[in-house]
């Protein structure tokens, strides 16, 4: 009895040492969460805008604008999606968060300062009219009241050609209607930022810039990148982008593909 208890006393020692010395593989640690994908960065834009957004033969929205919003989201690391509509709706979808940004030419006023955010102005401006080639009437803006002038609703052109004693306002959601009322002799002038008119003008040359307008005390203006007051971080991040693509000549390289023809035409002014 004895020598069989010492026997299983013996077996237990065993199979316990033998135990110890196995090692023990801990619980695979849980693994990570993936990160969540980024969420894409919506631009809201009109797209008649020439050489800031239009579209091109394929129907895809192409510009300056386009190029620059394209860099800034890839800094950001979002993807760039495009909202295209009216002008004067850009805004109110901004404020309704249907759109993150606005980046449509659009001219920094201390108006619309109340309502949104700007970033740095991104392009330097102004404001001209543009009259039918054969129509020497309009030499100053004086001569400008009076007249029925065409241009796009909500913009910064419409806002200053309101202004003019007796005009006869014709109002478009897109510049290019404008444009052609003036050519079929429906309006006397069209009233359009200067690098748009341009634009316009080296293509149908049945109509000319007649002269530059001065807008809020200056013939020049500054054009922004809206986004909602409350989105201080989404300004910061597009301004540093924007810094960082001044810096790196980026920037420099979009305004000679899409002004540079415009600048030189410019100049022969």
């Amino acid at each position: 009895m004895h020598r069989l208890t010492a026997f299983v006393l013996i077996v237990l020692l065993l199979a316990t040492t033998v135990a110890a010395c196995v090692p023990v593989t801990p619980p695979a640690a849980p693994a990570a969460p993936e990160a969540a994908p980024a969420q894409p960065l919506i631009m809201g834009t009109e797209s008649t805008f020439p050489p800031y957004e239009f579209r091109n033969e394929q129907n895809e929205i192409v510009g300056f604008d386009v190029d620059l919003a394209n860099a800034i989201a890839q800094k950001l690391g979002r993807e760039l999606k495009i909202e295209d509509m009216a002008f004067d709706a850009l805004i109110p979808a901004l404020l309704a968060g249907k759109i993150d940004m606005i980046v449509a030419g659009m001219t920094i006023t201390e108006e619309r300062k109340k309502k949104v955010a700007f970033s740095d102005p991104y392009y330097e401006t102004g404001l001209v009219w543009v009259v039918r080639a054969d129509d020497d009437r309009i030499q100053t803006a004086d001569d400008l009241k009076g007249k029925t002038l065409s241009t796009q609703t909500g913009t910064t052109s419409d806002i200053q050609a309101s202004k003019i004693e007796g005009v006869n306002m014709k109002r478009f959601q897109q510049f290019t209607d404008a444009f052609l009322e003036v050519a079929a002799g429906r309006a006397d002038a069209c009233i359009v930022n200067e690098p748009t008119a341009i634009d316009y003008v080296m293509k149908h040359p049945e109509l000319k810039i007649g002269g530059k307008l001065q807008f809020e005390g200056t013939d020049r203006q500054f054009n922004g990148i809206a986004v909602r007051l409350e989105d201080t971080q989404l300004l910061a991040d597009i301004n540093k982008a924007l810094q960082e693509l001044k810096d790196s000549g980026e920037y420099d390289k979009m305004v000679e593909k899409w002004f540079g023809a415009i600048r030189q035409q410019q100049q022969q002014q």
